[in-house]
């Protein structure tokens, strides 16, 4: 059996790390693994290939930087010419990203079954790209692996048939325990080992193109700089949107240094205090780390982190999210609940798809 495997964003090298392992130990199981190129920069791209000790792809498409429609038209052509030489008998994406979609359809059109990790998560915010990625690719795939049982019920309100549904955990669960041992500290991040720090990201539209909003962000990072030592990674695109915006100025207190690996993200959070983010899988890499987590959105996918009290979102611009911040700064996590699986996901992907041959 051959599998198709697409990513071209960071998170997906990442969970695609633990699953293609799996499938290098399985005798009649072979994988071609496709690089969109939708991270096209060496920081977001080429290291984590290296660092993760994921073979480098067999096709590097190099199709990036363009609006959504541009980057997923490119990729649907480009891939389905890959798969119509490779001839897969299934296609596995991960994951919300254009990549994501434009394999399915690239797929599907060509009667290749989908297999779809992390399917099932909703923000419900339909002005997501991300939502409409999601929503479409698991209405397309064969078979849905959903990391928790709230994902599931998001399949079956909408009608997706539950035999096609599987809830094996989260392959990030798999990904942290692997690697935990191998994290790095950056080189040019400038802590002690014992100093206490608050580790921030931003990178989604909804935040970056509003300005408003990005402003809300920055002030609020500003005012915790203060007194709190804040490290930034900064994603090339947030950068670039703040160099633009005159009004939009970051603290010199507050610690921007350039993005992380893997491995240098895994040693930040497991030695910060607080995380704070709109991404969604640092929300779940914070809990898998014991840390508390802020969100900087209006929803969260993870839902069960926010009900767990693991997890607070924050709209930025409102008076009280300085406090909402200090307060779950307070909050301890322990091992208290396992919600994302036993870090076996990706042992459970290739086995259900063996056995869907």
């Amino acid at each position: 059996m051959k599998i198709a495997t697409i990513v071209g964003a960071r998170p997906q090298f990442i969970k695609a790390a633990s699953v293609s392992r799996v499938i290098e130990n399985r005798i009649g199981i072979s994988e071609v693994l496709i690089h969109t190129g939708q991270h096209f920069d060496a920081n977001m791209s080429d290291v984590f290939f290296d660092e993760l000790d994921i073979r480098k792809p067999d096709y590097n498409l190099g199709i990036g930087g363009g609006t959504h429609g541009q980057n997923t038209g490119r990729m649907l052509e480009s891939i389905e010419q890959v798969l119509l030489g490779e001839k897969p008998d299934w296609v596995l994406v991960y994951g919300d990203t254009d990549s994501t979609l434009a394999g399915a359809l690239a797929a599907v059109k060509l009667h290749i079954p989908v297999a779809h990790v992390e399917a099932g998560l909703r923000s419900f915010n339909r002005r997501m790209p991300e939502e409409i990625n999601r929503v479409l690719t698991d209405h397309a795939s064969s078979l849905l692996f959903a990391p928790t049982q709230t994902a599931v019920k998001n399949l079956e309100v909408e009608g997706i048939k539950s035999d096609k549904v599987r809830c094996v955990g989260d392959v990030m669960y798999d990904v942290t325990l692997f690697y935990k041992q191998r994290a790095r500290k950056p080189v040019h991040v400038g802590l002690e080992e014992s100093e206490s720090f608050v580790i921030c990201t931003i990178h989604r539209a909804e935040n970056t193109n509003d300005v408003t909003r990005l402003k809300a962000i920055v002030t609020l990072l500003n005012r915790l700089a203060e007194d709190s030592i804040v490290v930034l990674p900064l994603h090339p695109r947030t950068k670039n949107i703040i160099n633009q915006i005159d009004e939009v100025v970051l603290s010199e207190n507050v610690r921007v240094i350039e993005p992380v690996s893997y491995l240098e993200m895994t040693w930040l959070l497991s030695k910060c205090g607080l995380v704070m983010t709109d991404s969604g899988g640092v929300q779940k890499e914070a809990f898998f780390h014991q840390k508390p987590c802020v969100t900087l959105r209006d929803e969260t996918e993870w839902v069960e982190l926010v009900e767990a009290g693991y997890n607070r979102l924050v709209i930025p611009h409102e008076e009280d999210g300085l406090i909402a911040i200090n307060e779950m700064r307070k909050i301890s996590i322990g091992n208290k609940d396992n919600l994302y699986g036993n870090g076996e996901a990706a042992v459970q992907v290739i086995d259900q798809i063996g056995s869907n041959e």
